[in-house]
């Protein structure tokens, strides 16, 4: 199943990630550019460092200096990984391009892709939860409390899991179809933000 795969690539990256635990390391893709694998490496690898800037930047002490940096950081991130989502996509774009559809085909909600980046989301909430459901410095109730959340988690690992290959395997047969919308950022281009339009 795909999502059985992609998981794992997910749970690969966290785990190389956390061996330095630094959002300043170096980043090295195990896997040919021509393989799915590799941008599903690089898509939570993305999410994995934007994870760790999340906690950095709300350090109530931090530099404001260091913060803003940081926040062009986060900015940078997000557009990297929507980047990422639409590669993915077009992936499976590629990949089903020759099916049939069926004349009652319905189109989904979301794209493979944007499931796909919930799931590569779901890997990291699923790390880091376990290490706090593991901490030996915390007390009881803690303990207790995200022991409870990482059930909930895995149970949604799993309901997300089925979701994503129905989907996959709707596009396959042709009982549901692909239509990607590109995403149309506005804050980013220096036409349409017009605090940076009025600065050129």
């Amino acid at each position: 199943m795909f999502s059985q795969f992609a998981f794992s690539i997910f749970e690969e990256s966290i785990t190389q990630y956390h061996i330095k635990d630094d959002v300043y390391q170096s980043f090295t893709n195990p896997y040919p550019k021509d393989e799915i694998a590799h941008l599903l490496y690089r898509k939570n690898w993305i999410d994995t460092v934007q994870w760790h800037y999340e906690d950095i930047i709300r350090d109530p002490n931090i530099n404001p200096v260091d913060a803003l940096v940081l926040k062009r950081k986060i900015d940078a991130s997000n557009q990297d990984r929507t980047d990422l989502v639409e590669y993915i996509d077009s992936y499976f774009l590629n990949k089903y391009q020759s099916v049939s559809l069926k004349d009652n085909a319905l189109i989904n909600t979301e794209s493979p892709a944007w499931a796909v980046d919930r799931l590569s989301i779901l890997a990291l909430k699923i790390y880091h939860m376990n290490e706090e459901a593991q901490r030996t410095d915390a007390s009881p109730d803690h303990l207790k409390k995200c022991q409870d959340k990482l059930k909930v988690l895995l149970e949604q690992k799993k309901d997300l899991s089925t979701a994503i290959d129905q989907l996959l395997q709707d596009i396959e047969n042709g009982n549901k179809y692909m239509k990607v919308y590109k995403q149309m950022k506005m804050y980013n281009d220096d036409e349409m933000n017009p605090v940076l339009r009025g600065k050129k």
